[in-house]
């Protein structure tokens, strides 16, 4: 019989906030494979600001999943725009802290749950295991998809040191603390060396799920239409920022080397779409530069399967995360144009398992030189592809064994 883990995390469908919720999905998908059966306790929908219905028939069969009440001090509790910021401590839904952990105590007991697992980057949702943990004595995994510093850029001074204080907490409390990066586990052991000493630090990668990624197809036949870069969702003003991109671009157009006829690029789902379009314009690009709409996760993917080549913009800012299309990209197999920090943990990932053209991501030059090499090599259809042995490791079945393992070492 399989044993049951409380899974606490605020992204899941309906959600549409962020890819995030993809690894939170995929373990409640494959634990039950290892002898874990996921009891999901998340937020109500009303705390969302994008949801995407059609996203709750991902959601594993069979797979339990409770919701407690919670609101976004943003746009629920502000007047005119402000609020308290005692209200948005550690986060903007601290509200779900006190219904979650109710409903949390519950659940452990109904479902007779061995462990504890939360996700961030929502740090309510560690306050909530951290409490049903000192309340249970039940041992606890704790989550972190992204380095605590890179979701506190623009937040405020109360903020930021509540979410230290809650970061030295977890790491203090939590039987084991897991990465998503190997730099991310490196820096933390750096900050917490007393968690590295205790061996309570762990990576387990972002992935791909390869179910998701059958009859996809591939690039239709270039009878004449232009060659199609895709990037596929968010793109930061600071860190991954498109505008040395249309700069390279715009030299190349000015060069005569590329013009509207050869090549198309596609900026999906990037937000900011306002900025973008001025800088777009700016550089005279809207011939050959298209800012598209959000689609769900299978159409995107379609999309990706589809495009001759494919954009990835990490720069160093991001060095100690890997963003979770890394692994679509690289499990669709079709070439990369990567625009990263040239010592960051995507860049190594990218040069491990091959297939892509690797330039740094605000030098302007050099993104030219490398777009061009790049362009040529898809025309001439040369450009290298990744190599499925480098990329097996990151399936998403695999990270589950890996959070089975730590679950059954937590428990022992």
């Amino acid at each position: 019989m399989n044993r049951a883990v409380i899974m606490t995390g605020f992204h899941f469908p309906p959600s549409a906030l962020s890819s995030g919720h993809l690894r939170f999905l995929a373990f409640a998908k494959y634990l039950p494979e290892c002898g874990w059966d996921p009891v999901v306790l998340s937020a109500t929908t009303g705390a969302y600001e994008l949801i995407d219905p059609a996203s709750v028939r991902s959601i594993p069969e069979g797979c339990h999943v409770y919701r407690a009440f919670a609101l976004d001090a943003k746009r629920h509790l502000a007047i005119m725009g402000k609020y308290p910021p005692i209200l948005a401590l550690p986060d903007r839904w601290a509200s779900w802290w006190a219904a979650a952990v109710w409903n949390g105590l519950r659940l452990i007991k109904r479902h007779r749950a061995q462990a504890i697992w939360s996700t961030f980057p929502i740090m309510t949702s560690h306050c909530v295991a951290y409490t049903l943990h000192r309340l249970t004595g039940i041992p606890w995994i704790a989550d972190f998809r992204d380095p605590v510093a890179s979701s506190t850029v623009g937040k405020s001074p109360m903020a930021v040191r509540s979410q230290a204080r809650w970061e030295r907490r977890v790491l203090s409390c939590a039987a084991r603390s897991v990465f998503t990066t190997r730099g991310a586990m490196q820096r933390c052991a750096e900050h917490y060396p007393e968690a590295c000493r205790a061996g309570r630090l762990a990576v387990i990668a972002n992935g791909y799920d390869d179910e998701a990624f059958a009859d996809l197809g591939g690039p239709p036949p270039r009878t004449g239409r232009p060659l199609v870069l895709l990037h596929s969702g968010l793109l930061y003003p600071e860190g991954r920022s498109p505008v040395p991109f249309f700069a390279a671009l715009a030299r190349l157009r000015d060069a005569g080397h590329v013009t509207p006829g050869m090549l198309r690029v596609v900026l999906r789902a990037s937000g900011t779409e306002a900025a973008y379009a001025r800088e777009i314009q700016r550089f005279g690009l809207g011939g050959m530069v298209t800012l598209a709409p959000p689609i769900g996760n299978r159409e995107a993917l379609l999309e990706q399967a589809s495009a001759d080549g494919l954009l990835l913009f990490q720069g160093s800012r991001f060095d100690l995360q890997i963003p979770a299309k890394v692994y679509e990209y690289l499990r669709i197999g079709q070439p990369i144009f990567a625009l990263v920090g040239p010592d960051g943990d995507t860049a190594t990932l990218l040069r491990e398992s091959g297939g892509a053209t690797l330039v740094a991501a605000d030098d302007v030059d050099a993104i030219a030189t490398g777009l061009s090499g790049f362009l040529r090599v898809l025309t001439e259809g040369t450009a290298p592809s990744p190599r499925p042995a480098a990329i097996a490791q990151y399936s998403r079945r695999a990270g589950a064994r890996l959070l089975a393992s730590l679950l059954e070492q937590v428990c022992t």
